[in-house]
């Protein structure tokens, strides 16, 4: 933690395509913002007018059945934020204003490469206040079934321990420990695809989601194959995926954690509650801070596009399941 000082975005980024769910085209901006602001997304009318803005944050959590959604009393703000929010807590990203003209995050691939792509077009700058850091102290753990999710002790920094077992020939039981840096996560999780079965569509479609998957945007996978033509990015691209999801559940702790999270055939619920348990036992964090190294630099609102136009064609979007 030594000279971590908090971040914010060089310059504004514009990034487009379409909700996996909704099958709506949208577009985010990713704007600068000040000491201290966190992540906060504002949803924006067509017009650019600001039409609600909410923190994101543990609180602000309505549903976790096949994404992350965040929204507040008066309903859903946005919805599908976790590959978003894992990139920029995997870039150490502090204070970011995300105007959204939809109601969920873009898909774009899948993964949360082209949010990584986007936040290097924009560029990181130091802030003048050091970093806060939520410190795990001692072990909080919820188990739900088969399904286990702990958050323990960690003096390293943050780590992922994931597990995952499918009854499918191409995925099984895979297993990944990360200690979640920049250069790791840009490695080894950033480029890892959402996936879902193609037994499964009829099901989600009739449901209301999927709308907007295509094999542009997700891993499907048949009985005994992978439909989409260029294969896995990965040997172990699932267990990987999932690795991703819960950086981006996680993040919603509000600051980056000192910790190292278990999962166990987990998904976006058993996140959820693991961190509100955590959040729930005062005794079991605290709020620590890094001392800053440098002076700050002032950030601009300078306006960059990274747009992307995902193929809107028939494929599957699995559920929250492992």
């Amino acid at each position: 933690m030594k000279g971590a000082q908090q971040t914010t975005l060089r310059d504004a980024v514009a990034i487009s395509g379409v909700g996996v769910h909704s099958g709506r085209p949208v577009t985010l901006t990713l704007n600068p913002a000040d000491d201290d602001a966190g992540i906060v997304f504002q949803r924006v009318a067509a017009d650019g007018s600001l039409e609600r803005e909410i923190r994101a944050d543990v609180r602000a959590v309505t549903a976790t059945e096949f994404a992350t959604v965040l929204g507040d009393a008066s309903g859903p703000l946005c919805s599908t934020a976790e590959h978003l929010l894992a990139a920029l807590r995997g870039l150490n990203v502090d204070n970011v204003v995300i105007e959204i003209d939809g109601p969920e995050v873009p898909i774009m691939d899948g993964s949360a490469a082209a949010f990584v792509d986007a936040l290097d077009q924009a560029g990181l700058t130091s802030r003048a206040l050091p970093r806060r850091y939520i410190e795990v102290l001692k072990t909080i753990r919820v188990g739900r079934g088969e399904s286990l999710g702990e958050l323990r002790p960690y003096e390293y920094g943050f780590r992922v321990e994931a597990e995952i077992q499918f009854d499918h020939p191409l995925i099984g039981k895979q297993a990944m420990a990360l200690d979640i840096e920049p250069n790791s996560f840009r490695r080894e999780i950033a480029r890892a695809r959402t996936f879902g079965f193609m037994k499964d569509v009829s099901k989600l479609w009739s449901a209301g989601f999927a709308l907007g998957a295509s094999f542009d945007n997700t891993l499907v996978i048949s009985e005994d194959r992978v439909l989409n033509p260029e294969g896995l990015r990965f040997a172990d691209e699932f267990v990987r995926h999932k690795i991703l999801d819960a950086l981006g559940d996680l993040a919603l702790a509000g600051q980056p954690l000192l910790a190292a999270y278990k999962t166990v055939r987990g998904g976006h619920k058993l996140n959820h509650a693991v961190l509100s348990a955590l959040m729930a036992d005062t005794s079991a964090w605290r709020v620590v801070e890094a001392k800053p190294a440098v002076e700050a630099e002032p950030a601009r609102r300078s306006r960059g596009h990274a747009e992307v136009a995902p193929a809107m064609a028939a494929a599957a979007y699995g559920p929250d399941v492992s």
